[in-house]
């Protein structure tokens, strides 16, 4: 390796990933994670867009990248350490060790999820990368045990696991891949004290055979994001591990922390003296605070959610790898917006809302989808519930929800619950719930709302619908489905079903 040379890593969770990020770290050379979910000339893109000069992989990774266009060669890492190792004939001990990086030298770049369009090469410096894990590891001394099944190309295994874990003097196990029914004869087997998570892990090991002895394991806590508080509570019940939710990014702009006590679902608040606001993302002014019942339901949902703002965030955002747009975008007014929806109660603690993504429009109203979700959630049966827009054949959006659902679906009941519940918006109701199996997930685990949004109703799950807002929701029949495309050609707008 060579400072500043970029190496291309597609590989799973293996000991040869951590060497290579070990070995970039002295030599001052760019580790690039891969994303190997991703195919074709989109992988392709990936690996150009971020200028490697080599991709390190395996056998799997060779079959996956051949015949792509990548402009750099690629070398299977068996082959590539055995040469390394071999040398031009001069021992370890000989070779002149030139000088360490600086901070501000550029260490990793790690790609968004892509659930809100092309993932961007998030840069990371050394000093970003040390003084993170540094923050991580208080909590972990060399007693502890970190499991780490998240992909080390995403930066949550790498700031909220592997390198806490190198600081503390904490063990680490490297699971190659996430598997639910492995995940705790894993924990047992090595002792575990610890792992980390985001989305939908959780659920996935919730849904293995309850046992006895499910508590029977040394977890202190997890950390994690965007679990469902159900899962969290469940989790803890089960297993009698504490489930710590907070909320960072790949880009690292805003930092919120979980603190004790906090409100149900709450993300926490962000450390003394960091200036984050919830702001119109139209006006750029502070939303009103949020307005809670008796029982926790939000009351002013449209006034309250807005764009989770880092004001100072952008001493800590390092920008995307040849891309000055998103970057500006990220940074525009001088402030680090994070592009993710929330909104915050009196005493300054954030909720989640959502992406900004996630908007729908409905009859020219404006709101956000995770309030509608957490409403949906309450209905007895559902394991999860996405929310998103379909496009409405006149003008602006209808609410499509995908519920993964325990039993029957009962559409009638679904219907009377809706119509009880007081933190409903008259615009926010589903006009099509869609039964599925399981909600698409990225490959670290968040929900991706891109194939539902593309797929609509055209599906084979199980899809209700109610032709107008009033009528009870019905089973969709490809009649109904030609009625809505003679709809869309009717009013002119038969280009969004394209």
């Amino acid at each position: 390796m060579e400072s500043g040379q970029h190496i291309g890593v597609l590989l799973d969770n293996v000991p040869e990933f951590v060497f290579i990020l070990g070995g970039a770290a002295l030599a001052g050379a760019v580790v690039v994670g891969i994303n190997p979910t991703r195919r074709g000339e989109e992988l392709a893109r990936d690996i150009r867009h971020t200028d490697c000069s080599v991709v390190l992989t395996d056998e799997v990774g060779i079959a996956l990248l051949d015949g792509l266009d990548l402009a750099c060669p690629v070398h299977q890492i068996s082959d590539f350490l055995r040469v390394s190792h071999e040398g031009d004939g001069e021992s370890a001990e000989s070779r002149e060790v030139g000088g360490l990086p600086s901070a501000e030298s550029l260490y990793c770049l790690i790609f968004t999820s892509g659930s809100t369009g092309a993932p961007k090469a998030v840069q990371m410096t050394q000093g970003r990368a040390a003084r993170t894990a540094t923050q991580g590891a208080v909590a972990f001394g060399p007693g502890d045990v970190l499991y780490c099944a998240m992909p080390l190309f995403h930066g949550n295994a790498l700031l909220a696991n592997l390198f806490p874990a190198i600081i503390s003097g904490a063990a680490v196990v490297l699971r190659q891949k996430f598997s639910a029914s492995e995940f705790m004869p894993d924990v047992r087997r090595y002792g575990c004290t610890y792992f980390n998570y985001v989305g939908r892990a959780l659920s996935y090991i919730l849904a293995q055979p309850e046992t006895p002895d499910d508590a029977d394991n040394a977890l202190k806590y997890c950390l994690g994001s965007e679990a469902s508080p159900a899962d969290r509570k469940e989790f803890r019940r089960r297993f009698g591990c504490v489930v710590v939710e907070g909320y960072s990014s790949s880009e690292g702009g805003v930092v919120i922390q979980p603190f004790s006590r906090m409100p149900k679902g709450a993300l926490g608040k962000p450390a003394d003296g960091i200036d984050v606001v919830v702001l119109n993302p139209e006006t750029e002014a502070e939303c009103p605070r949020a307005i809670f019942d008796g029982s926790g339901a939000l009351l002013n949902a449209t006034e309250a959610v807005g764009e989770i703002v880092g004001r100072d965030g952008l001493k800590s955002f390092e920008g995307y790898y040849k891309n000055d747009e998103a970057t500006a975008e990220r940074g525009r007014s001088g402030w680090y917006w994070t592009g993710d929806l929330g909104y915050r109660d009196e005493d300054g603690t954030f909720f989640f809302a959502g992406r900004s993504s996630d908007w729908l429009r409905v009859d020219g109203e404006n709101f956000a989808a995770g309030p509608v979700e957490n409403v949906i959630a309450r209905f007895k049966g559902v394991r999860a519930a996405v929310v998103y827009p379909v496009p409405d054949p006149r003008t602006g959006d209808l609410v499509m929800a995908a519920i993964e659902y325990d039993g029957e679906f009962d559409p009638d009941a679904f219907d009377a619950f809706l119509a009880t519940q007081p933190d409903l918006g008259t615009k926010w109701g589903p006009r099509f719930v869609r039964i599925v199996d399981a909600i698409p997930v990225t490959a670290t685990g968040k929900v991706d709302r891109n194939p539902l949004r593309a797929q609509r109703w055209e599906t084979d799950d199980a899809v209700w619908w109610k032709p107008t807002a009033k009528e009870p929701f019905r089973s969709r029949t490809r009649a109904d489905s030609d009625r809505l495309r003679d709809q869309f050609v009717e009013y002119g707008r038969e280009a969004l079903l394209t």
